[in-house]
């Protein structure tokens, strides 16, 4: 599965897709997963993360960090960490704005997309035995009932934030479940993926300006050890979970593609382009606010869109287009293949 040599295409394309994956990780209802999945690299990404066991970190830890680098397949680990890391500054920055103003169009593009990776994806399945059937209708009504759910209240709880982390880093490892979505089912959203990552970064720049007034302010360093937890649950997740996906890769292939395309296409009902933000609300019936003034998205209403507009069908045409991406994908970004 390792590949120890790589052109520089490949090394581009890898980070490019560690962009995408970035991105899509970060949006609500999208799953980094697909783009593995669709790109054709998400079985070599589950056996790279196998690869984070007590082995390597006995390689780590007795400075055989070569023997380390080689063993988890570092180049592609590191490229792909790369793609993910430029994504949240670059490319997913620019998705945000782009909802904030374009939301129809953009979401449709993601409907689109994955239309496309479930077309794709089922063309090279093979036989659909009545067993598989049945895994997909299971996978699809996982996808579609977890669109559905009411969303949980914020919860401080460490024990709850360490499982929230486990859970939603799915979204990197099983195609069709969004981590993001997931955390605000579970009420945590905002908490984890907005307050205690900003404290982070304020706390980065205080340092960096040689101030350390944060030691001494409680808020903070509960959003300090909430994040902390918060990534030890997801690296446990990480590492768990791919250990599972590929046991049953090994000796489940069809059922676990089965499912995987169940959960794509179940979440189609998430990124379901016409539909209105649904913002949380006090007790009061005020809109909640974050800590920093932003409102607090809970969920989406979703319509049906009215096709006498011109709009409606500028939507269509990005549906196309995102269609389209998922085929030059396949066609010409090292050609995807099922698991």
């Amino acid at each position: 599965m390792r590949q120890p040599t790589r052109s520089f295409t490949d090394k581009l394309f890898l980070v490019l897709k560690g962009i995408a994956m970035g991105t899509a990780n970060k949006v609500p209802g999208i799953s980094g997963g697909v783009v593995a999945y669709v790109g054709g690299f998400y079985e070599e990404f589950i056996y790279s993360l196998q690869k984070l066991n007590l082995k390597a970190a006995k390689l780590l830890f007795s400075g055989r960090f070569g023997s380390f680098f080689d063993y988890i397949n570092g180049r592609f680990l590191s490229l792909l960490i790369l793609g993910e890391a430029l994504s949240y500054f670059t490319v997913s920055k620019g998705f945000d704005l782009l909802i904030s103003y374009y939301p129809i169009l953009v979401w449709a593009t993601f409907f689109g997309m994955i239309l496309g990776s479930i077309y794709y994806i089922s063309r090279s399945y093979g036989e659909w035995t009545r067993r598989n059937v049945i895994i997909l209708i299971i996978g699809i009504t996982i996808g579609i009932g977890t669109s559905l759910l009411d969303p949980a209240k914020e919860n401080t709880n460490l024990l709850f934030v360490f499982f929230c982390g486990m859970i939603s880093i799915s979204g990197m490892t099983l195609p069709g479940l969004s981590g993001s979505f997931i955390l605000i089912l579970l009420g945590n959203y905002v908490l984890l993926l907005v307050d205690s990552i900003n404290a982070f970064f304020d706390t980065m720049v205080a340092i960096f300006q040689g101030d350390f007034s944060w030691w001494y302010d409680p808020v903070h360093m509960e959003l300090l050890q909430v994040l902390s937890v918060f990534t030890v649950g997801s690296i446990v997740g990480l590492i768990s979970l791919s250990h599972l996906l590929g046991w049953t890769i090994k000796h489940y292939r069809n059922e676990t593609n089965a499912m995987i395309i169940g959960f794509i296409t179940g979440s189609l009902g998430v990124v379901w382009p016409w539909k209105k933000e649904v913002f949380k609300r006090t007790s009061e019936g005020l809109l909640a606010l974050d800590k920093n003034g932003d409102q607090i998205l809970e969920n989406y209403s979703r319509y049906w869109p009215d096709f006498n507009d011109t709009y409606t069908w500028i939507a269509v045409l990005m549906i196309l287009i995102g269609f389209l991406s998922v085929y030059i994908l396949d066609q010409y970004g090292n050609k995807a293949n099922p698991i």
